[in-house]
């Protein structure tokens, strides 16, 4: 029998991966923060995030080449690096306990979520500066691994901080982002694989909405009004670390 539940991770996937097309962030981070709020393991909860992403960063990238949003500079500078970094972050996540990490971990996405709230109110549009792709890759990928999400909310905003075009810099990053995904959950399913079968359901929700709503978020990238998506997001974000927080330590 399948879940009914399931429907409420199709919702859930949907509305995680319009928010992700359009601003370059926030599909891994909101979803790695609502699987821990329901009480699964970092590295379970890390895996099925990735696992479904390989399928909707798949849809996303295709979109976003189709669309002209990729500056294959920026796209081919950020891939090794970004993979080895996710590689590196998804094995030691996978050896850490994960009832004494769950804490860091939520502390990590609540500094995520005010990242994005950040993004809101700081002025994007600056003078462009040299940005060192590689570097920036390698670390992306590696808490991206460890935090379930975080690859876009630290790449895209620093090369839109850095003066790129917002619709190159998420088109670039959400293509790269495949790469990476793919690397993260083999590492993953190789370590933890069979912890994953128990959570097939979840993963399948996040996969379905993810990849029905990867288009129309590729499509809408240049128009969409970003402010108050942004504003929602990071105060979800917000809002469920700091209960895990709460409840870890007090």
């Amino acid at each position: 029998m399948i879940d009914p539940d399931i429907l409420i991770f199709i919702l859930f996937g949907f509305v995680a991966q319009m928010i992700d097309g359009c601003l370059g962030m926030a599909y891994g981070v909101s979803s790695t923060t609502f699987f821990l709020s329901l009480g699964i393991p970092p590295a379970v909860a890390s895996a099925c995030v990735h696992i479904s992403e390989v399928f909707t960063t798949a849809v996303s990238g295709i979109s976003h080449f189709k669309f002209g949003n990729v500056d294959r500079n920026i796209f081919l500078r950020l891939l090794i690096p970004g993979v080895i970094g996710g590689v590196s972050g998804a094995y030691i996540l996978t050896e850490l306990p994960g009832d004494r990490i769950k804490p860091f971990i939520s502390l990590y996405l609540l500094i995520m979520g005010l990242v994005i709230l950040i993004k809101v109110f700081r002025k994007t549009y600056l003078e462009k500066t040299k940005t060192k792709l590689a570097p920036l890759g390698l670390v992306g990928g590696f808490l991206d691994a460890i935090g379930g999400g975080g690859w876009g909310p630290i790449v895209t905003t620093t090369l839109v901080a850095n003066g790129n075009h917002p619709r190159f810099a998420i088109g670039s990053v959400n293509s790269a982002e495949f790469f990476v995904t793919v690397a993260q959950s083999i590492t993953f399913m190789l370590t933890i694989g069979m912890l994953l079968m128990q959570h097939w359901e979840k993963i399948a929700g996040l996969l379905i909405g993810g990849v029905l709503a990867a288009p129309l978020a590729a499509y809408v990238c240049k128009k969409a009004p970003t402010r108050i998506l942004m504003v929602m997001v990071g105060l979800l974000i917000i809002c469920l670390s700091a209960r895990i927080i709460y409840l870890a330590w007090f």
